[in-house]
């Protein structure tokens, strides 16, 4: 039945491209792929990096991993066939505000490289920009914002990332963070160079007043 209802949609070309949205808006649209460890900075420094885009008048937006599973994925769970299922959906998602011309960036651990690798297949070469956000297990557990690893310890949480399941990390990142090291605004500066060199933005907004 599934197969036979897949036969019967047809994808529907925009009458406004990408290419258009993009030029109205005065810059390229992109995925920012946040991935790391919990308690590592993503949500934080996507969030970060959000309000620095807005306030430079840039058109935005976060899809940040807890939020998502409050709505869209609330159905899912945390074992590996749920965590692909999850990636797999904000890739989808992502690539709509990749194409409603939007700079859009996602805190997830994604802990897969395959995942990954599989959102980025989505879109062309360039417009998925995947940032390592990079910070030790032990300072991440010294962090624990959530308590998260606590529970994770004391086996109240399966299956979570760093303690009972794999992170794999990237293996050539496009951007590399390392908060345990760098501020976050020395972290958000390193994004944002990279976005100047990628000609994402443009070093006129960059360097305009209206942050």
């Amino acid at each position: 039945m599934s197969t036979q209802h897949s036969k019967n949609i047809v994808w529907h070309e925009s009458v406004v491209s990408k290419q258009d949205r993009q030029k109205q808006k005065g810059h390229k649209s992109v995925i920012l792929w946040f991935t790391g460890l919990s308690g590592a900075g993503k949500s934080t420094l996507a969030n970060a990096l959000d309000l620095y885009l807005h306030q430079k008048g840039l058109t935005s937006y976060v899809l940040d991993g807890d939020n998502v599973r409050h709505g869209l994925n609330k159905g899912l769970g945390f074992s590996e066939e749920d965590r692909k299922e999850n990636i797999r959906r904000i890739g989808e998602v992502s690539k709509l505000f990749l194409d409603a011309g939007t700079i859009v960036s996602t805190a997830f651990i994604s802990p897969f490289r395959q995942d990954r690798d599989q959102v980025r297949q989505l879109v062309e070469d360039g417009e998925f920009i995947e940032i390592y956000v990079k910070c030790s297990l032990e300072k991440c557990e010294l962090r624990d914002p959530k308590g998260l690893y606590k529970k994770a310890r004391s086996g109240e949480i399966p299956e979570f990332t760093g303690i009972s399941s794999p992170y794999e990390e990237p293996l050539n990142p496009e951007v590399l963070v390392e908060t345990d090291q760098l501020s976050i605004e020395g972290s958000i500066q390193k994004v944002i160079a990279y976005l100047v060199e990628a000609g994402i933005v443009g070093t006129e907004i960059i360097n305009s007043n209206n942050g």
